[in-house]
């Protein structure tokens, strides 16, 4: 969610157990005014909190022109000083698998994993029965920005109408969005993954001629598998409020106010996706 009237637009998560202490709110809202001017952010958003067992992580992000591509994903640990992510490569990917369990809370953390593997000969080939093993260092501060892009991959989300593609293929606000009406916004048809498309480049050439180029380019998450059992989408308020929350990363929440241009969403877990679910349901 944006940074500017946090302290308001926090309360919109409220019944989904996600909220900030005074102290927090005052420390955020100062500190990212500085944060937004010092790496010429166009906008901040507060993008949840990550719980450790020493310290808890706060976390950001900064978005340049175009939100799609220019992110840049920033931590801390008193909501005051502010550290920049390193950017998520495929071996940090592979190696930050085998961690299990709780954060520490420390990012200078380091993690220790054994991998076996045969051993090779001079001339490359694996000789049978000889085996080797390989220590890997994985530092707590990888594993943090691995599962923060797992997390967006996955559950950041936006209303349909929201962006727009133009003409020079950059992600836009759209100004003219004035949010969904409260029909819509109970469909999960209504809400798009905020991620490069995948499914829609799949779709059959008469599903994409009724679709809108500009704003219909990226992926449904009414497709999520399972289907019909990734989000749980529920009205408060009436049907002034409209909240879901996803079941693979439990502590994710999004909201959004029908007829407004108000929505957001906040992470507030411990950083492991509920490999269960189909189990659950």
């Amino acid at each position: 969610m944006d940074a500017e009237g946090l302290h308001m637009n926090i309360d919109y998560v409220g019944s989904s157990g996600i909220i900030l202490s005074t102290e927090q709110k005052a420390a955020l809202q100062s500190s990212l005014v500085i944060l937004k001017s010092n790496y010429k952010f166009r906008v901040v958003k507060f993008w949840g909190k990550i719980f450790g067992v020493k310290s808890d992580y706060f976390i950001v992000q900064g978005v340049g022109k175009d939100e799609l591509k220019e992110r840049k994903t920033l931590y801390s640990l008193d909501c005051v000083h502010w550290g920049l992510l390193p950017v998520v490569t495929e071996s940090m990917r592979h190696n930050c698998s085998f961690v299990k369990g709780r954060f520490t809370g420390d990012p200078s953390y380091e993690y220790e994993h054994t991998e076996t593997k045969k051993a090779e000969g001079a001339d490359g080939e694996k000789l049978d029965g000889a085996e080797e093993e390989n220590i890997i260092m994985i530092k707590e501060e990888d594993r943090l920005a691995t599962t923060i892009e797992a997390i967006d991959y996955d559950v950041r989300i936006v209303p349909r109408g929201a962006y727009y593609r133009t003409a020079l293929g950059t992600v836009e606000p759209n100004r003219s969005f004035e949010g969904l009406s409260v029909a819509d916004s109970g469909k999960l048809s209504s809400y798009f993954h905020f991620r490069e498309p995948f499914l829609l480049t799949q779709k059959t050439l008469l599903q994409k001629a009724e679709l809108d180029k500009a704003i219909d380019f990226l992926d449904p998450i009414d497709t999520d598998v399972p289907k019909g059992g990734s989000w749980s989408i529920q009205f408060e308020r009436g049907s002034g409020l409209v909240t879901l929350r996803s079941l693979h990363w439990l502590g994710f929440a999004f909201y959004h106010v029908p007829g407004t241009r108000k929505y957001g969403s906040v992470y507030v877990g411990v950083g492991t996706k509920n490999l269960d679910l189909p189990f659950m349901l």
